[in-house]
């Protein structure tokens, strides 16, 4: 007879806790790993994969907090976002080139959360069977591509709005804050996809 696996409220709790705090704490290193590009302020970082991996692992509502979280320690000056004399540091970092790829990253961990969350509502999982692994079918990996791209879009988007506030034409935020990185973009949803494909559903399980 299968066994349903359950965990105690105070468990939950510390587990959801923990995973929020890792989050942002993995989002962190990723902001350490930067390459600059010619031609543009903002360097390629790890960021966004890190991101997308926490939202689609942790859920909508867990990963959103995670990026908060994130957030809140670079806003109060720790050192968690990308180091580099060319942008602005602290809170002040919000507000300069990179600013709207930051404040995207909430939005985009619960997207792809959310869309990794299908028939569900954010945050709630399915009973868990010790030992067993289902098969993944195509659907899942066509989904998790979407959910994948759908957050990428979302960090381009904000990144792009505050280029464009700063440079005040789209062109030239396309070319600063896009355009350079859109390989770089196919690289994480080829990354990315197994890994949220394979892992999410034992990752969700447990919180």
């Amino acid at each position: 007879m299968e066994r349903v696996l359950v965990i105690g409220h105070s468990t939950l709790v510390i587990r959801r806790a923990a995973a929020v705090v890792l989050g942002a704490l993995v989002v962190a290193g990723a902001a350490q790993v930067s390459i600059p590009l010619p031609g543009t302020p903002v360097p390629m970082t790890l960021q966004p994969m890190a991101v997308l991996l926490v939202g689609g692992l942790l859920g909508a509502r867990l990963g959103a907090l995670s990026m908060i979280l994130y957030l809140a320690m670079g806003a109060a000056g720790l050192p968690v976002f990308t180091p580099s004399p060319l942008l602005l540091p602290g809170i002040a970092r919000l507000f300069g080139q990179t600013g709207g790829y930051l404040l995207a990253y909430p939005i985009a961990a619960w997207a792809v959360g959310a869309l990794l969350t299908p028939g569900r509502r954010p945050g709630e999982n399915p009973p868990v069977t010790p030992g067993h692994r289902p098969g993944v079918s195509r659907t899942e990996w066509v989904r998790t591509a979407l959910a994948v791209l759908a957050g990428l879009v979302l960090i381009h988007l904000g990144g792009l709005a505050q280029l464009l506030i700063l440079t005040g034409n789209l062109s030239a935020a396309a070319r600063f804050g896009t355009l350079p990185f859109l390989l770089g973009d196919l690289i994480k949803i080829a990354v990315l996809v197994p890994i949220l494909t394979r892992l999410t559903p034992t990752i969700r399980a447990r919180l």
